[in-house]
């Protein structure tokens, strides 16, 4: 056994971008394979949102891509996402500032003190709070921007990027794929199957506790793991970083970057919540909070510039993946095989046992996240077509809801199509992401067969 587990952690995965590369040109082949086909769509005037008019499925004339074609949709791809990739840039840039003028170290070092020790429950409240913001209000996207902050929060801390990232990645999108009343999965789903929000929430709130636990404790095992043994982190070059020096003082200065920073966070969550703020005004934010942070903290503007290119250096190999994997998407579009997936997955389901039914129901989902990203797009895709079979099978639709939330959710820590986006703003590779996601996505899986196996038998 011993010798099994030693191989196995010798095994030495391909690069980022050879991984990314290979799906890309597996994709392409795909698009030979599966022919293109298309559903109807129509719009529905309850959700304002476009739905698919169940069996409208037809065949129809895609574009499966070229060797020419292949590279266009890498560099389409990197233009689409523009805007993500200087969202890290900004947000990087803001977060070393606070680094390198001294703040963040300043008042972390009282921040342990504070805890005497208790790092464990701190991670613990934190997954559980950005869980809750995901599963209730549907929070994803908006959290983007912490991620830096949190990296940073914990490398000081004495941990390395990975802890401080899945605290705020794992923490939302579990919550999120735990959903119980998040209005663009369990309330697209809802409205689409004719049934009230609060019904089965008193079941999706014990899964909520069951997977947020979950995800607590396997973040808390690895952060133990590697505070104890830097060489077993699988991000070693973060404890090359200087930590915390018990010796600083604050300064006005630094209360002030404080205040900023304060006033960055308040001002990211109530633009994200009230005022419509995506993408774009979370970089702009982040932007201009850095060049204010830059002048609070006495610096020329030459040295602001400095600062915000030297801070590129640790981020781009990362802000370059996110483009890539945009690139995958775009062949997919282009050659019409994500509705033809659909169809052919639908028809695997039959009248046999509830539970496998279920089931099936539940690795299709998961299979579709992998083409169609989104939960709202998944959402007026599928649910259409999988709430009517459902009634022909004899499920609850219930069940349907739980097999989309379960699937639309937890296979985006894993899908590459999904989660690439994460890890470049952890700045983590890939292959490093896996490596350390693995063994969880896999307990994640036997969860949801398990608890949507017990649903059959409660609705």
């Amino acid at each position: 056994m011993e010798k099994i587990k030693r191989k196995f952690e010798n095994v030495k995965m391909p690069h980022t971008y050879v991984i990314l590369m290979s799906i890309l040109i597996i994709v392409s082949i795909l698009t030979y394979i599966i022919p293109s086909g298309q559903y109807t769509r129509v719009e529905d005037e309850v959700l304002g949102k476009t739905v698919v008019v169940p069996n409208s499925f037809e065949f129809v004339e895609g574009k499966s891509p070229n060797l020419f074609d292949i590279f266009l949709a890498i560099q389409k791809g990197y233009v689409s996402s523009a805007n993500i990739l200087f969202l890290i840039i900004f947000a990087y840039s803001f977060v070393n500032i606070l680094v390198v003028n001294g703040t963040l170290n300043t008042y972390i070092n009282a921040l342990i003190k504070r805890l005497d020790g208790n790092n464990n429950l701190l991670i613990v409240i934190c997954v559980f709070v950005f869980g809750i913001l995901g599963s209730t209000l549907g929070i994803f996207e908006e959290v983007y921007g912490l991620i830096p902050v949190f990296i940073q929060l914990f490398i000081l801390l004495g941990y390395d990027r990975i802890v401080g990232g899945s605290i705020v990645f794992l923490g939302v999108a579990t919550g999120f794929s735990a959903a119980t009343t998040n209005p663009f999965s369990i309330g697209i789903a809802k409205e689409l199957a004719g049934l009230p929000v609060n019904v089965g929430i008193w079941y999706r709130i014990v899964v909520f506790i069951i997977f947020q636990a979950t995800a607590a404790l396997y973040i808390i095992k690895y952060a133990n793991k590697i505070y104890s043994n830097p060489e077993l982190s699988l991000f070693k070059e973060d404890f090359n970083e200087s930590k915390i020096e018990e010796s600083l003082e604050p300064t006005k200065r630094h209360f002030l970057s404080l205040i900023s920073f304060i006033i960055t966070i308040v001002v990211l969550l109530c633009g994200t919540a009230f005022w419509d703020w995506y993408i774009d005004e979370i970089a702009a934010w982040f932007l201009m909070m850095g060049v204010i942070a830059g002048a609070i903290s006495g610096w020329s503007a030459n040295k602001i510039c400095k600062e915000v290119i030297l801070s590129t250096k640790d981020v781009i190999s990362s802000v370059l993946v996110v483009g890539f994997t945009r690139g995958i998407i775009i062949i997919m579009n282009e050659a019409l095989i994500s509705d033809t997936v659909v169809y052919y997955l639908s028809t695997l389901l039959n009248n046999s046992h509830k539970i496998i039914s279920a089931n099936i129901m539940l690795f299709i989902q998961n299979v579709i996240n992998f083409f169609v990203t989104g939960s709202s797009s998944q959402a007026t895709l599928t649910l259409p077509i999988m709430l009517p079979v459902s009634d022909l099978i004899g499920l609850n639709r219930e069940i349907a809801i739980i097999a989309y939330i379960f699937g639309d959710g937890f296979s985006d820590i894993f899908w590459p199509t999904a989660c690439i986006l994460q890890c470049g703003l952890m700045g983590i590779p890939i292959d490093t992401w896996y490596k350390f996601v693995s063994p969880l996505f896999l307990i994640m899986t036997i969860l949801q067969i398990v608890l949507i196996s017990i649903a059959v038998y409660i609705f």
